[in-house]
């Protein structure tokens, strides 16, 4: 448990962002790891960046993850992926959502969303592409998607035999909790 891993969650605001690095920090504190948690909200509530930093190991100080330390980049946006790309460790992996969210000026014309950005992110490093907002209305709840997200972030740090169940019922309200073990379920099996 000495070494320390590095999670770096991104998107856009109202994509449950927070909400999905509070149920990996649950899972992980419960589990006896020392965990340390950021958030940076920016213009969230206008559909603006939204970044939350996981550190977790036996002793944490800080839980800010500088450039180039991030094990694993969980981007809940396409653009957001290419934005905090610089922060990947040579080694580290990136779960992407395949969703584009267009910024003010590509909606009012002035600007275009970039092609190829899922391409361009599979040349810096090894990614993981989900349709987590498919699979999350497929379920029945659109809304789940950043827990479909959080089941693949999980399967690809290595990190299942935490007792994800238990973290579920307790962070989410009950009414959802088994759209939510489902919507975890799904997200595990997308990473291969």
């Amino acid at each position: 448990m000495a070494e320390i891993k590095n999670i770096l969650f991104a998107g856009v605001g109202g994509q449950g962002i927070i909400l999905a690095s509070k149920i990996l920090a649950a899972g992980l504190i419960n589990a006896g790891y020392d965990v340390k948690m950021s958030e940076v909200h920016g213009m969230a509530q206008r559909g603006g960046s939204v970044t939350t930093q996981v550190r977790y190991g036996e002793k944490v100080y800080s839980p800010i993850i500088g450039k180039g330390q991030a094990d694993l980049l969980v981007s809940f946006e396409s653009m957001e992926a290419m934005r905090w790309l610089d922060y990947m460790n040579p080694n580290g992996k990136v779960v992407v959502n395949d969703q584009e969210l267009w910024s003010a000026p590509i909606l009012m014309g002035s600007a275009d969303y970039p092609e190829g950005v899922i391409d361009a992110i599979r040349e810096r490093a090894e990614t993981v592409v989900v349709k987590a907002g498919e699979i999350a209305a497929a379920l029945g709840n659109p809304k789940t998607m950043n827990v479909v997200l959080v089941g693949t972030l999980i399967r690809a740090m290595g990190l299942e035999a935490l007792d994800w169940d238990k973290v579920i019922r307790e962070t989410v309200k009950p009414q959802f909790v088994e759209i939510n073990l489902k919507a975890l379920k799904e997200g595990m099996a997308q990473f291969k």
